[in-house]
């Protein structure tokens, strides 16, 4: 069979019975590069340790990598007014926007930060419906 043939393996990729590589397996090719490196880590280390210290840019960069890894991540100071009941939510996120339209926070951290008052804001909710319901049924 020739050219894409997407449309008749769609959903089925492996024979009936043929679930495929087994959970845990490993790539040939990683396994095998393993296997040269094996023992080989501290020798490795120091020669990059050497080069980065002889002006090797490179090598510099990959040992800087792993000593101080970029960052994913960082905590945001933003002072976020507070959210006792769902209904304060909505002066939260404009504070949020503000933030934002004002180089305060990046559109990434706003994102972020609407999560979190999004979840809080749920779970407030949900504490006030178990609590209307719990009351409803103490009546009855």
């Amino acid at each position: 069979m020739t050219g894409n043939n997407a449309s008749v393996t769609r959903g089925r990729p492996f024979a009936k019975g043929n679930a495929g590589r087994p959970k845990g397996a490993r790539n040939k090719v990683t396994v095998a590069v393993e296997s040269l490196l094996d023992g080989e880590a501290e020798g490795l280390t120091r020669k990059a340790i050497e080069l980065a210290m002889k002006g090797d840019t490179t090598a510099l960069r990959l040992c800087l990598e792993r000593i101080a890894p970029p960052r994913k991540d960082s905590p945001t100071s933003f002072p976020l007014p507070e959210i006792i009941k769902p209904t304060d939510t909505p002066k939260a996120v404009h504070a949020v926007l503000k933030a934002v339209s004002e180089g305060d926070l990046t559109p990434t951290e706003a994102q972020s930060i609407s999560g979190v008052v999004e979840t809080w804001r749920k779970s407030i909710e949900t504490a006030e419906l178990v609590e209307r319901i719990e009351a409803l049924e103490q009546r009855e």
